[in-house]
């Protein structure tokens, strides 16, 4: 049995790798829409709250209103330069790799699963037009492109 659920936060980021607006720090509103596989046992599977209860603070302390960006990024170091020496209490989400949508979609696939959920499948809705679609099956693959090249595991990819 599947149950949907659906979860917003708002963040900014660009992308520097790209050569166009999306170079720029921007943001948006992000809606996100998980597909939980979840085993019926008697009248119910799973109630929607113990979801809600878990995801919602989470995507509130490390996503919500903060800004996602590569470590890699110039900006970064310019950024992490100032919070130290100011004090300002920048709320920087640290990526390993470029702020894409695609990329923030396997983190919070990596996230979710990691407390404890078998996620299915998970939809990144970036713009009123533009959403990524990311399944389990995509993140089990580049899972296993990820080990074959020395990076850590996903607590043996949460199965």
């Amino acid at each position: 049995m599947i149950i949907q659920k659906r979860y917003k936060f708002y963040a900014a980021h660009r992308n520097e790798e790209l050569h166009d607006k999306c170079r720029n720090l921007h943001g948006h509103r992000y809606e996100l829409r998980c597909f939980f596989r979840v085993t019926r046992k008697g009248s119910i599977s799973t109630l929607f709250g113990d979801f809600d209860d878990r995801i919602e603070p989470f995507l509130k302390r490390e996503y919500d209103h903060g800004l996602l960006i590569h470590v890699h990024d110039p900006l970064y170091e310019a950024l992490s330069d100032y919070v130290e020496r100011s004090g300002d209490a920048l709320k920087l989400k640290r990526f390993d790799v470029p702020t894409s949508v695609e990329n923030l979609a396997h983190q919070l696939f990596t996230d979710i699963s990691e407390m404890g959920f078998r996620l299915e499948r998970l939809e990144v809705q970036e713009t009123d037009t533009s959403t990524v679609v990311y399944t389990r099956k995509d993140w089990l693959s580049y899972n296993r492109r990820l080990r074959g090249r020395g990076h850590p595991t996903v607590r043996e990819l949460v199965v």
